[in-house]
């Protein structure tokens, strides 16, 4: 009788099974798959990435909290999304973005984008990207001008300065691999177009496959190392955060694409490698196409999601004002991820074809009745 009474029924909403992964896990999982990314980007243009990368972080903690404090909603900064947004928001600049700008792409992420909508899993559109097409509508001078990568103090851009290093000198600047005077007319950055003359000159110096996959090259601060991104990437599927449909049918779609129709008469393959090594593919086909909240949750949707992404960032590659594609196209995609669901819904389970088609009958009569 005693342990009868000690029995209890719990009434609550599904989901019933509880488990151990949570958001803060997921985030956290995500920001040790950034660091290689970081580590490289603090390499090639000095002290000056960490500092950007840091101040972005605590902006975005700063403007999650103080906006969630001042609307009465309980505080959201544990579970780390901001963090990320911030690390992939200063990923997606220039190292000589002053401070101040950067700040303001923070705000604008967090409160405009995801907090206005509602806060984490309610927002349309990936946060970090949106931030940084809305630095580039505004500052697009300073979101475009590229320093020329190098190790030492001699090359580092100085922390407290955007426009010399931290030994003093001018900042050497420099068009990437996928600037438009490169693009457009179907040259590669390689030691024998810079020998000959062929390069625009912009291009300061050649970039081998090698610089482009290590991260020797001009561009972002955390896109510029395949390598480091690759790792973080294939850490993140090990880990069971992503999964792997989405970046593979993104990087994929651009391979064949660039591999079938290069520009001008150049070696299909280096072209090819070119266009996968440089600018920002990796990092968004890793860690921002395969943000939960605004990619697809079909396993059809995913792979039409990632093919959508590729072929428009190589359409904005090839016939674009822009020199770079991927975070207009991971937008644009985004906007389309409730149609994809819906085109890719799975059949439901027992339902066979002749169910299909007699429901389908059963409403058209009931229409036209």
């Amino acid at each position: 009788m005693n342990e009868e009474k000690n029995l209890r029924l719990t009434v609550a909403s599904s989901p019933h099974v509880a488990s151990p992964i949570d958001t803060q896990n997921l985030m956290r999982d995500v920001l040790i798959a950034l660091v290689p990314a970081m580590v490289m980007g603090v390499v090639f243009f000095g002290p000056r990435a960490l500092v950007a990368t840091i101040i972005s972080v605590v902006a975005c903690e700063f403007f999650e909290w103080a906006y969630r404090k001042i609307m009465k909603k309980s505080c959201a900064n544990k579970d780390l999304s901001a963090a990320v947004t911030g690390v992939l928001l200063a990923f997606v600049c220039a190292p000589t973005l002053p401070y101040w700008m950067l700040i303001i792409g923070d705000f604008f992420a967090i409160v405009v984008v995801k907090q206005l909508f509602g806060g984490l899993g309610q927002n349309f559109l990936n946060p970090a990207l949106a931030g940084r097409a809305f630095l580039m509508l505004c500052y697009p001078v300073a979101m475009t001008t590229w320093i020329v990568p190098g190790i030492g103090a001699d090359k580092w851009a100085n922390v407290l300065g955007n426009t010399t290093t931290m030994a003093g000198a001018d900042i050497v600047t420099g068009a990437t691999p996928l600037s438009t005077d490169l693009m457009h007319s179907g040259l590669l950055p390689t030691l024998e177009n810079f020998q000959a003359g062929l390069l625009p000159e912009s291009i300061t110096s050649p970039t081998t496959l090698l610089d482009a996959f290590v991260g020797n090259v001009g561009g972002c601060i955390g896109e510029i190392s395949a390598l480091a991104l690759l790792l973080g990437g294939v850490y993140l599927i090990a880990r069971g955060v992503i999964r792997a449909r989405i970046p593979v049918a993104y990087i994929a779609t651009v391979a064949v694409l660039t591999f079938i129709f290069p520009k001008g008469d150049v070696d299909r393959l280096a072209w090819m490698l070119y266009q996968l090594f440089t600018g920002g593919l990796f990092l968004g086909a890793f860690f921002m196409a395969t943000d939960y909240v605004t990619s697809p949750v079909t396993k059809k949707g995913e792979i039409i999601y990632g093919i959508g992404c590729g072929l428009l960032t190589v359409f904005i590659r090839y016939f674009g004002g822009y020199p770079e594609g991927v975070s207009y196209s991971i937008l644009i995609m985004n906007c389309c991820v409730w149609l994809i669901d819906k085109v890719g819904k799975p059949n439901r389970y027992g339902v066979t074809k002749e169910m299909r088609a007699a429901e389908k009958a059963a409403k058209k009569a009931g229409k036209e009745g």
